[in-house]
């Protein structure tokens, strides 16, 4: 028949069957059922079970249906029962990217929002090297917003006492050339015009290479430093 041709798709998952023992499709299947609509709000039903006090399972459902829960209320109540019978399943936290967490580090207070200023609470509760380094990386940037390089050294023996390693890596790093590192800041003057206009020329020379004369190259670095 024609079915039965060897590169019919059919012929394929019949023979997949018939070669397959039984416990490995039980195990497939175990490994492939729903996760449930539940699973994105079983954290949220987990605290407010915890925190709570008498909360029920109808106030849970009306307060994640505004975010976007479709399921039933007997979910719900089912969680609630594993909870109490210590039956249920750990809920995997909602960890942040090393990444999120030096962006919002690095955020000015001010700047962050106040949903990531919470999160950022969280992970400072959770974690004592993160508060630690989060602290010393606030204090070293108002030092160089505000040019307090009289209190580096003070920041410097911080950092190598009770810090993480990076951090007590930077500030070692810092001793090495303690006082170029204290005059840049401190002084208002410094080197970033000249370097500016240095990494403005070597883009012009790259953009033009083998492709103009040099008299050319002078002409358009020469304009571009005039503007």
């Amino acid at each position: 028949m024609l079915w039965l041709a060897s590169d019919n798709p059919r012929w394929k998952t019949v023979r997949r069957f018939r070669d397959t023992s039984l416990d490995i499709f039980l195990a497939c299947a175990q490994d492939r059922r729903p996760t449930g609509v539940l699973t994105p709000f079983k954290a949220y039903a987990t605290t407010r079970f915890a925190t709570g006090g008498s909360v029920t399972a109808p106030q849970v459902l009306a307060e994640i249906r505004a975010h976007g829960y479709r399921g039933s209320v007997q979910a719900i109540r089912k969680h609630f029962a594993a909870l109490r019978a210590g039956t249920a399943e750990p809920v995997r936290a909602d960890i942040p990217s090393p990444r999120k967490i030096t962006s919002w580090i690095m955020c000015r207070w001010e700047d962050l929002g106040t949903k990531d200023d919470e999160r950022l609470l969280q992970v400072r509760l959770a974690c004592p090297d993160i508060t630690r380094a989060c602290d010393l990386a606030r204090t070293f940037h108002d030092l160089v917003t505000y040019r307090r390089g009289h209190l580096l050294m003070d920041w410097i023996r911080q950092a190598e006492q009770d810090a993480p390693a990076p951090v007590r890596g930077f500030g070692g790093f810092l001793r090495q050339d303690l006082a170029a590192v204290t005059a840049g800041l401190t002084l208002e003057w410094s080197s970033g015009v000249v370097e500016g206009n240095v990494n403005r020329v070597k883009t012009i020379k790259r953009g033009m290479c083998n492709r103009a004369s040099f008299r050319l190259l002078r002409i358009r670095i020469l304009t571009q430093l005039e503007g």
